[in-house]
């Protein structure tokens, strides 16, 4: 049980609380009315701000829209302004650009295609607008008059400002030092490059707005005459400095100095200057023609150098014409562009051709010789003609090559009929030469082989191609050489042959048998000095040695000529002589008769064989040396047996040289100069 004074304090608190309680909730109770009356006038008021926003509302609304018209209309005003002032510019156009297009281009390019480009948009608004104005006619009369003053403007430019590439400048593009690791490219500027940039500018004006390619073909005319012009010059060039000062280069790019590196002597194309041309050589023999040689030679070299520089020029056509002709026109212009200088130079082909056609009628087979450097020349160019024509029509790309197989045709047909020639050569008497020499026919066949060697390559790739046969099909250098080697072989057994049978037209046989001996040495000599002697041994291994063997038995058949003189000489009849025995009349005279069929031979074999030569000086001495011995000894053994034997009372008569006389005379033999 609580204890009452407990219970009491216990009351009175809870009391407390509630008293508190009571005066919290009375508090918030006021605090809701306060509350609920803001509110009533918030909303009050908010009602009141809709109210009248409202009324805002409705009152600039309407004015806004009005304004914006308003606006919209000054602004389609203005544009209406700004159209009719551009379409009354188009009818100004042609009296605006009046004075300009009459004047033409000339000096003002740009200006002058700001005036035509107005007058193209005036055109078009036309056309669109009003086709059936009189305006429409003014200014598409006006843009008319201004294209045709751009063409004849383009025209003006290329005709003006297209010159010749002087000789100088080609010669020195087609310089090639061997001393310099790296070559300087040489350029050929063909046109001012402010021309340049005004040319292409109106190429292009006129691709694009002009719809005419007739300054295509104005362009490949021009440009096709000045190539043609540049290649003429660099002919006219050579003909010149070389008849004026026997130079075949120009002598302003012969002098120029080593420690220059930039300015180099010029190398002949495809030409081995340690090589004589035939010409050069016939002309140690034939002295007389030697003028018009050096015209041919002249003429070879100016072809040779003509054609590496049309290669040179038409390439440098072509990188100027990508510049000013549309990349899909480009080739069909650059085809026609080179068609002049490219027909002129086959035409000058077809001459060469032509004129080696009549020497091998005339049996004037040096003169085909020219053919084999510009042969070689045409066949080393080939890759480079094919590249630089690439993409032009099929029959200029054949030209070239059409000409190559001509020249192989008739120079492989002159090298058969050569060989023909050397077989047939008649044998005349009248042409034999007196003293026993080296025949025209040797010197002149060994002569041409020499020059084969010089072209072997293209000598033998020239055989190859007229054979018909499986094996010539591989085309292979090998089988050129081997080509090349048979021909050379046939050539020089033909000769044999020859030189054989006119030896026969001697009546001596020791003087055939010089004859022979000094052809053959002379063939042996030159094949070993040449080194044609490398290219027969491809076929004939034993080449030497044979000819060493035909020139021993051509000795051995001049010494047998000395027989009638040694005879004498000799045991034969020749009495027995007994000491202190009295030789017979009988014996004497035999004694007599040698002495005296020794003298009479000797004098008349060194008298006759005094005129006869032996050019090669070995040979000669050899010869000489080994006669001397001969014809030495047994004299020497004569007289050392008759040195006893009282045969005459006159020995000084029948005894007329002692043996050191002899060997003096004959050491005198084959000198036509004593």
């Amino acid at each position: 049980m609580i204890p009452t004074e407990d219970a009491s304090a216990r009351k009175k608190e809870i009391e407390e609380k509630l008293k508190q309680e009571q005066e919290t909730l009375s508090f918030i109770r006021e605090n809701l009315e306060k509350s609920d009356q803001l509110t009533k006038g918030m909303v009050s008021i908010l009602s009141s701000f809709e109210s009248r926003l409202m009324q805002l509302e409705n009152s600039i609304i309407p004015v806004h829209k009005q304004t914006e018209n308003l606006q919209r209309l000054q602004e389609n005003v203005d544009k209406t302004l700004s159209c009719m002032d551009h379409v009354i510019s188009y009818y100004h156009v042609a009296k605006d650009t009046d004075r300009i297009i009459r004047e033409g281009p000339t000096g003002r390019l740009a200006e002058y295609l700001s005036c035509i480009a107005k007058i193209q948009k005036a055109v078009e608004y036309f056309q669109d607008n009003n086709p059936d104005s009189p305006e429409l006619n003014t200014v598409k009369a006006r843009f008319e008059k201004g294209k045709e003053l751009l063409e004849a403007e383009f025209r003006n430019l290329l005709t003006r400002y297209s010159k010749p590439v002087p000789p100088i400048l080609i010669l020195d593009a087609l310089t090639v030092d061997d001393e310099l690791e790296v070559q300087e490219e040489v350029m050929l500027e063909h046109l001012p490059e402010a021309v340049l940039q005004d040319i292409i500018c109106i190429s292009g004006w006129l691709v694009e707005y002009g719809r005419n390619q007739d300054f295509m073909n104005v362009y490949f005319q021009i440009r096709s005459n000045q190539l043609d012009r540049s290649i003429k010059g660099l002919k006219d060039h050579f003909r010149k400095n070389s008849a004026s000062s026997g130079v075949l280069y120009s002598p302003a790019v012969q002098t120029k100095r080593k420690d220059t590196p930039t300015k180099k002597a010029p190398k002949r194309p495809d030409h081995d200057p340690r090589v004589k041309h035939h010409s050069d050589a016939l002309n140690e023999k034939h002295g007389a023609a030697s003028g018009k040689d050096d015209v041919l030679d002249i003429e070879i070299d100016s072809y040779i150098h003509c054609i590496s520089a049309f290669v040179k020029l038409a390439q440098s056509e072509y990188a100027l014409l990508t510049e000013i002709i549309p990349e899909h026109h480009q080739k069909k212009t650059f085809d026609s562009l080179i068609q002049e200088a490219l027909d002129n130079l086959m035409l000058e082909g077809d001459n060469i051709v032509s004129a080696a056609r009549r020497a091998i009628m005339r049996h004037d087979y040096s003169a085909v010789l020219t053919i084999f450097p510009i042969l070689k020349h045409l066949k080393n160019s080939k890759s480079d003609f094919d590249s630089t024509l690439q993409g032009t029509a099929a029959s200029t790309k054949n030209k070239l090559p059409t000409l190559i197989t001509s020249m192989e045709s008739i120079g492989a047909k002159a090298l058969e009929e050569f060989a023909d020639s050397i077989k047939n050569d008649p044998d005349k008497e009248y042409n034999m030469p007196k003293d026993g020499t080296v025949h025209e026919l040797t010197s002149n066949a060994i002569l041409f082989l020499q020059q084969l060697l010089d072209f072997h390559e293209t000598a033998g790739a020239m055989l190859a191609s007229q054979e018909t046969s499986s094996s010539a099909s591989s085309y292979s250098s090998e089988f050129s050489k081997r080509l090349l080697s048979t021909y050379i072989c046939k050539v020089l057994g033909n000769l044999q042959l020859n030189l054989l049978s006119k030896s026969k037209v001697y009546e001596d046989s020791a003087l055939s048998a010089i004859f022979l001996h000094n052809n053959y040495n002379y063939i042996l000599k030159s094949l070993e000095k040449s080194d044609l002697i490398a290219l027969v041994k491809v076929t004939q291994k034993k080449a030497e040695v044979s000819y060493r063997e035909l020139i021993e038995q051509q000795i051995q058949m001049y010494q047998r000529s000395w027989f009638r003189v040694t005879e004498h000489l000799t045991d034969r009849n020749m009495p027995v002589i007994q000491p202190y025995n009295k030789l017979k009349d009988k014996e004497r005279q035999v004694i007599k008769d040698k002495f005296k069929g020794f003298n009479d031979g000797l004098e008349e074999l060194c008298k006759t064989q005094k005129g006869w030569a032996i050019p090669d000086k070995e040979q000669r001495d050899f010869i000489r040396q080994a006669q001397k011995r001969v014809v030495s000894e047994g004299y020497r053994a004569f007289l050392h047996r008759c040195a006893n034997i009282q045969f005459t009372k006159n020995p000084e008569k029948y005894h007329k040289y002692r043996p050191e006389q002899v060997e003096d005379m004959i050491e005198r033999l084959f000198d036509t100069s004593a």
